[in-house]
């Protein structure tokens, strides 16, 4: 979803993050040792923009809202989350999150549990949003690291607000990014095999 959506589309959309109710158990155990910190796509390394440059915000810890709306972390252990957010001058804006879990088993789970999350996004979108028609599509998987796969959501509101949004999940390791591009239009807007290049920059980039 484009984190610079219209406003009452937002407003009628965010509690289909509260609809993930998938659960990712793991051993009770202490910290993971600290490594170094991934490393995050820079502005030059997302889609281009036809008429506007990006600009990178900085590397904050933390769970993006942004992302709140199909991932989230209800039901995931308190992994360490930090993300960067992107934006155009117009109305495209990005955001990257990077979770260092355990292990390459945890970090697997949750690729997975953020994949599904997302794949079935459109669906919780509609249930909980009866003026908002959504439809997801899944533009395959890259052969990157421990693999990476990429999806788009689109929506549509009964008072013609229409949205587009890639998603993308990756693994390196025992870490886990997410990738989401976002603007108002439709499918034919969005340019799939350049975030694929985004999204194997962002996944190779991560050490």
């Amino acid at each position: 979803m484009s984190m610079r959506i219209r406003t009452s589309a937002l407003t009628a959309l965010t509690v289909a993050a509260l609809a993930a109710g998938t659960v990712l158990t793991a051993p009770a155990a202490g910290a993971a040792p600290k490594a170094a910190a991934p490393k995050f796509l820079s502005a030059s390394q997302l889609p281009p923009h036809p008429t506007s440059s990006w600009t990178a915000g900085p590397v904050t810890e933390g769970f993006p809202e942004e992302l709140g709306f199909c991932v989230s972390t209800e039901g995931v252990l308190d992994y360490d989350y930090r993300h960067r957010t992107f934006r155009t001058d117009l109305d495209t804006s990005a955001v990257q999150l990077t979770v260092v879990t355990g292990t390459a088993a945890q970090a697997k789970a949750l690729a997975k549990h953020y994949d599904d999350l997302i794949r079935t996004c459109a669906d919780r979108i509609e249930e909980s949003s009866p003026d908002v028609e959504a439809e997801g599509r899944d533009y395959g998987t890259l052969p990157v690291e421990e693999g990476a796969r990429v999806r788009g959501l689109h929506t549509e509101t009964s008072w013609g607000a229409t949205d587009i949004a890639l998603l993308s999940v990756g693994q390196d390791g025992r870490t886990v990014t997410v990738v989401e591009w976002g603007q108002m239009g439709d499918f034919d807007d969005a340019p799939v095999a350049a975030f694929k290049k985004t999204t194997t920059t962002a996944v190779n980039k991560l050490y």
